[in-house]
């Protein structure tokens, strides 16, 4: 008979809900068990998921960091007396100690920029197919005609202008498709459509175009007069300190060493000065927003391993990160340090208090930041210094083979040991709750028996003495 059917009569014959007594005698067999596995199962939980978040916010705390830095502005910046004329921008790994000079822009570097006659068709003229031959060199321009013109020593770019490309429009669109250093559009207003060729900036990328055939309408350069020179082709002129210099383009990279030159507008006779800005504010900001932010790290991770209640209060990387995160303050940052100077936080007024919290002395940070910017800004150096301290401990504290990555996946084997030991307990539970049902069931069989001859001898005895 199925378990279900025997279940089904069970207490038929004694009276008993043997169903219900089964139930009870088996959850009680295995409670114990299974309360201490959901225990387990539960503390586990946690520690995964404190792990986790320790992980999480080192990690984010040390990347935070890494961006504050890797962003420049905790570094002296060169700085521009007028940024309508010229912006300085600092390149990476500059030395800018003791920046100081003038300059004057007295040319911006622009293109060529030519244009044809208009079209009165619009830009689907049919302008005709061949090929356009490009040199590049060095011209003069008086009133928007080309009077003279030297090829440079690159060979000329033929661009071919096929049948699927013989409109205006499609002109300038094989033109750009060629990347021959040019780039065309086209112009349309109420005369008619023209076609715009430009080119990059620096005097010797002035440009003839010469078509063959038909295309000679599209003809750019010397004595031409279907097209005109709407910008010529020059460098920027620029003097550092009264020496003139010329450069190809408005970005000048080499003129001031670390500094990239941005020239954005001339101005013969203003100079503008140029030193360097020690970022003092932004530096002192960030010790202030480091502290706090280490103690929102710390506080948490004291937490997690705290004797009493802290869910990791047994794990060793959790504990590690702790002892590291404490060590902070007084861990070397600038090796090379002159003597004297600050190389710790602890040299810049950032103390560990009893709690293991830090605190700022803003006069003696201060103090510090006066007398020693260098040593300040090499404390928070991109990759150096506090973001390379700190990025070893997030590190640590995430390697899979020793830190909380190793812990995760303890714990989560852990877990899936519990996950199977509830399994067996279940599978166990079910076995003995079959084998005590056909128990009972045996019993109750036996018992239905016994009443079943109790009420014969009854009703015997009933009768017996009825005859009385």
């Amino acid at each position: 008979m199925a378990i279900e059917s025997i279940a089904k009569t069970l207490g038929t014959g004694s009276g008993i809900d043997v169903s219900a007594l089964v139930t009870g005698l088996v959850e009680a067999q295995f409670a114990t068990k299974n309360a201490a596995l959901t225990a387990k199962s539960e503390k586990l939980t946690a520690q995964i998921s404190k792990a986790g978040e320790l992980k999480s916010t080192i990690s984010d705390f040390s990347a935070a960091l890494a961006a504050l830095t890797n962003a420049g502005t905790l570094s002296t910046q060169p700085a521009s007396s007028n940024s309508s004329i010229l912006t300085l921008t600092r390149l990476a790994g500059a030395d800018l100690t003791g920046l100081s000079a003038s300059m004057e822009v007295r040319q911006l570097a622009q293109g060529q920029v030519a244009s044809t006659n208009p079209f009165t068709g619009g830009p689907t003229t049919n302008v005709g197919t061949g090929t356009l031959t490009l040199t590049f060199g060095t011209a003069t321009v008086s009133g928007g005609a080309m009077t003279g013109f030297t090829a440079g020593a690159a060979a000329p770019i033929s661009i071919t202008i096929d049948s699927d490309h013989s409109t205006l429009e499609g002109t300038a669109e094989a033109i750009n498709a060629a990347n021959a250093g040019v780039t065309a559009s086209i112009m349309t207003d109420s005369t008619g459509s023209r076609l715009v060729v430009k080119s990059a900036t620096g005097a010797s990328q002035a440009f003839q175009l010469k078509g063959s055939g038909q295309l000679t309408e599209l003809d750019i350069g010397r004595n031409e007069t279907g097209s005109t020179i709407n910008a010529t082709a020059q460098d920027a002129i620029v003097a550092m300190d009264g020496v003139q210099a010329k450069y190809p383009t408005n970005s000048i990279y080499g003129l001031i060493e670390g500094v990239k030159v941005d020239l954005v507008s001339a101005s013969v006779g203003t100079r503008v000065s140029i030193n360097a800005k020690v970022p003092t504010a932004e530096i002192t900001q960030s010790v202030t927003n480091f502290v706090e932010t280490y103690n929102e790290v710390y506080k948490m991770a004291r937490a997690a391993i705290d004797a009493f209640d802290g869910p990791l209060r047994g794990d060793p990387a959790a504990k590690d990160l702790v002892r590291q995160l404490k060590a902070l303050t007084m861990s070397l940052l600038v090796p090379d340090a002159p003597a004297g100077s600050p190389s710790r936080l602890a040299d810049i007024g950032v103390a560990t208090g009893r709690d293991g919290t830090l605190t700022v002395d803003p006069a003696r940070l201060s103090t510090a930041m006066a007398s020693f910017p260098q040593q300040m800004e090499a404390i928070f150096a991109q990759g150096e210094g506090i973001t390379k301290a700190l990025s070893a401990i997030a590190t640590k504290a995430v390697d899979k083979n020793t830190g909380l990555g190793a812990s995760e996946t303890n714990y989560g084997k852990a877990q899936t040991a519990v996950a199977e030991d509830k399994d067996d307990i279940l599978a166990a539970t079910e076995k003995l709750r079959a084998r005590m049902t056909q128990q009972f069931a045996a019993m109750d069989s036996k018992v239905a028996v016994y009443k079943s001859t109790q009420s014969f001898l009854e009703q015997q005895i009933k009768a017996w003495n009825s005859g009385d």
